[in-house]
């Protein structure tokens, strides 16, 4: 599955599939601590994650956390102030 980096707009939705960009079969750099979310593995449509309800909650679980997770990357920058 590809990768993609979090690169929200407004709102700032984690889960919204237009927040973020392809990057490709290998995971961005996302330095510590992990307070913020970085990247996202999922399955492609059209450019775009498929974020399931499974997703949705690993990205909710790993914010939560604090901890990288099999789909879920985390990183010290934040990208949306407004999250």
């Amino acid at each position: 599955m590809p990768w993609y980096l979090f690169t929200p707009t407004s709102p700032c939705l984690p889960c919204d599939p237009n927040n973020y960009t392809l990057l490709g079969a290998v995971p961005p750099p996302c330095p510590p601590p992990n307070n913020f979310l970085c990247a996202i593995q999922a399955n492609d449509n059209a450019g775009k994650p498929v974020i399931t309800a499974a997703l949705c909650a690993e990205i909710a679980y790993a914010l939560q956390c604090r901890i990288d997770t099999t789909n879920v990357r985390l990183s010290s920058s934040n990208q949306c102030p407004m999250c």
